[in-house]
This record gives C-alpha cells, structure tokens and sequence, in this order.
C-alpha cells in the first residue's frame, strides 16, 4: 500500500502593519487641515503653531505604530488611525473654541485664560505613554486573569474616592471628580477598565453557575433566583454611584457593562430583562426620593426653564448647524457652556451639522466593531470577555454624551472620548485601546503549527492497523 506524501499548507496572516501607517497619514492630514482651517476661518491665516502641532500629532502617531510594528505586529490595523483622528479633531476644536474666547474676552475689556489646546496635546503625550507601557508590559492579556479580584477592589476604590471629604468635588452637579495638587482627576474612567477585568474574571469561572435556568415565562429562561446575588450587588453599587455621586451616566456605564457581560456570557436573555427592570426601578426610587436626582431630570425634561444653560444652549447651536453646518471656524460654540468637554458634540454638530456629527459616531462605531471582531477572533474566554467590556464601554459612552446632549436623556458629567478637554479620561481611554490591540494581536496572531509526520510514520501505523 502506497502512502501518498501530503503537504500542508499554512496561511500566514498579513500584519497589516503598512494599512496602519496609511490610515495613520490620513488621519494626521485631517486633523491637521481642520486645524489651519479653522486658524484661517477666525484670523485670516494660517496659525503659526500649526507645525508644533502637526509634529506633534505625528510623532506620538509614528511612536505608537512603531510600538506596534516591533511588539504586537499584527494587531489590529484600523483602531490605532481611528483614535488619532478622534483625538486630532478634538484638539482642533478645543482650539477653535480657545480663539473664540479669547475674542469675547478681548471684547469685554479682560484677559484671556490660558489656551487649553497646549495642554491637551500634552495629556496626548501621557496617554501615548501609557498606551506604550500596557503594549510593553503586557505581552499576554491572560496574565491578568490573575489580577480578578484585585482589579476589582481598585475599580470599587476609584469609585469611592469621589466621596471622600476634603478630596472629592462636585463638578457641574455631578460629584465623580477629586482634586490633587490643583488639579482635577475623574477616577473613574480608570475604575471601569479594572472592573471590566473584574467583571470577565469573575464570569470566566462562574459562567456555568450563572448559565442554569430557573423558571420559564413568556418564552424565557429566566435565572434561579439563588444566582441573583452578583447582579444584585452590580446594581446596588451602580445606585449608589446614581445617589451619591449624582451621576446617571456612569451608573449606566457601570451596571450596564456588567449586564452586557454577563449576557454574552451566559447566552441567557433573561438576565438583561432584569437587569433592565432592576435599573428602571433603581431611577425611579432616586427621582423620587433624592433632591438632586429630581433636579437633574427636571432640567433635562424642561432644559430651556434654565436662562442660557448647558443643554439649551447646545441644543440652539445644533439647531443653528443645521445638516451640513455652519462650516468650521463660522460658528458660536464658544457661547456654549463647557462646549470644550462635556459639550464638545455639541460644538462639533454646530459647525459639521448633522452630517459631521453621523460622520464622528461612524468612526466611533468603528472602534466597537472592531472591538467585537477582536472578541470574536479571541481564542479564550477571558479575552473575549475583556474585549468585549472594552468595546462596550466606548457604545455606552457615546450613547450617554450624545444622547445628554441631545437631550435624549439627562446629561451627565462622562467625557466624551479622545474629544473632550480633560486629561483623565484621555489617557484612560489610550489604555483601553492598547489593551485592545494587544487581545486583537494575540487573537490574529498565526498558531504554532505542530510537528509534520513522516510518510514512513504513516505508512507503520496503518500497516500496524
């Protein structure tokens, strides 16, 4: 008997490495173009820090991809470019919205503050920095696994530290943010990374557990009421965060991050319907009872009670940008509260219109797709957990800024990702991503094909046969 020889053939996947640095260059000219735009819309000529500006865009950019290139090459190509021109427009219009206040300042006899551009740019430097030590450091995400429970304690401490006197502060109604050395930190963004490495440790061993199915109404497998105790702690520590810090952003952020989870998880419909429920009556009950709740909701149902507030004011600005907008440099976002951080959509639907603002949540939609594919691609449980959590983290984000902003819902104290003025948030969010590319590595990189058989060992096992 004659044993034909095989071959086997393994596909190598393409690193991609080359796409990257093309979307990177795309990403750095536009950004770099809406900012002479707008310098040349407002004064007349082109701004003189233009160069310091595109160096530097460019360079974090290329020290990024070469971080890339040479510890986790074949990584995800798409993400790195769509941070980078999320981040590079932000900059911009916290430029455009810096020379409008120095206008109105110079009209009003005063001297204007400090531009707020400089300083983004450098919180970029930071967030590139921490994006290079979590690529460096981390060379396998399963190694945090390990971490479960102690990433959760630091996430539960983040979330506290708003709370402690002396240290925490309250900060356009909401109480998330604490004060160092005169300067303002949002711990939380730093809290819902290490929960979601809480979240997909703690699930990866109690999945099976959660997985059981008690009772079955209207078509669903509802779960044994004696596995309830996480979800009921989750929301307890979520209402919490509602009461206390005055914040229903991050309380969706939080709880619905464990809800999603433990959804994908379980494969089990019945745990969003009650975590659903759970958070609908936790809202309810603080609207009810605690003042500053009903005041929030109060003046989302009736933002224009309030003479030239926040949510008014942008929804005007919207109004006045129209589909295509009034063209960058050519409107009044300046005249909008907090229109550099917690109403930065609001600033860019102003001058892009509609049209500019679906184009920014589509790079955004972007980031989560690519997420899930990562999640998808993951070859363990744990790193598709974490991916997933990352990824879902930037859809409910976005969903709770763009819906406070457009009044769909009350407007919270959350920073928009990469856009809003504000360092903590900014370089929390550089780590999410290199968290990401690093599972999106792991998970493209070729398998280590296992040793080829001789045709003289095939040929003795079926003789033996």
């Amino acid at each position: 008997m004659s044993i034909a020889s095989t071959s086997v053939i393994q596909i190598i996947p393409r690193t991609r490495r080359g796409v990257e640095l093309f979307l990177l260059i795309i990403a750095v000219g536009v950004s770099v173009a809406a900012y002479v735009n707008i310098g040349i819309t407002v004064q007349d000529k082109v701004p003189a820090s233009t160069g310091y500006y595109a160096a530097g865009i460019g360079l974090l950019a290329l020290i990024a991809h070469l971080a890339l290139r040479y510890r986790a090459p074949y990584a995800d190509p798409v993400l790195l470019p769509c941070a980078v021109l999320l981040n590079g427009l932000g900059v911009a219009m916290i430029h455009r919205i810096d020379l409008g206040l120095a206008s109105i300042a110079e009209a009003n006899g005063r001297t204007p503050k400090p531009p707020a551009a400089p300083q983004q740019i450098t919180w970029t430097a930071v967030g590139i920095v921490l994006f290079l030590v979590v690529i460096l450091l981390i060379r396998d995400h399963r190694r945090l696994q390990a971490l479960t429970y102690t990433a959760g304690l630091a996430g539960l401490i983040l979330l506290v530290l708003p709370l402690i006197p002396g240290l925490g502060v309250n900060l356009n109604g909401a109480r998330i943010w604490i004060r160092l050395a005169g300067m303002s930190f949002q711990p939380g963004e730093f809290a819902k990374v290490c929960l979601v490495i809480f979240f997909a440790g703690y699930l990866v061993v109690k999945r099976d557990v959660l997985t059981l199915a008690g009772h079955r109404f209207l078509g669903l497998d509802l779960p044994r009421a004696r596995d309830l105790g996480p979800i009921l702690i989750a929301w307890g520590v979520s209402l919490g965060v509602l009461v206390f810090e005055s914040d229903l952003g991050s309380s969706l952020l939080f709880f619905g991050l464990f809800l999603f989870l433990l959804y994908v998880s379980t494969e089990r419909a019945g745990w969003l319907i009650i975590g659903g429920l759970l958070f609908a009556a936790g809202a309810f009950f603080a609207y009810q009872t605690f003042g500053h709740v009903h005041k929030r909701i109060q003046d989302w149902l009736d933002p224009f009670s309030i003479d030239g507030g926040q949510v008014a004011t942008g929804l005007m600005g919207q109004a006045w940008g129209g589909v295509l907008g009034r063209g960058l440099g050519q409107g009044r976002p300046e005249i909008t509260l907090y229109g550099q951080s917690d109403m930065i959509i609001s600033s860019f639907a102003e001058e892009l219109g509609l049209t500019g603002l679906i184009a920014i949540i589509l790079v955004y939609t972007l980031i989560i797709e690519r997420g899930l594919r990562t999640a998808l691609g993951c070859r363990d449980i744990f790193g598709k957990l974490i991916a997933t959590g990352l990824a879902m983290s930037f859809a409910l984000q976005i969903f709770v800024i763009v819906g406070g902003v457009t009044g769909l819902i009350p407007l919270t104290g959350l920073a928009t990702p990469f856009m809003a003025l504000g360092g903590t948030s900014l370089v929390a969010n550089w780590a999410i991503i290199a968290l990401l590319l690093r599972i999106s590595d792991q998970a493209r990189r070729p398998q280590t094909p296992a040793a080829p058989v001789s045709d003289e060992t095939i040929a003795m096992a079926v003789q033996k046969q």
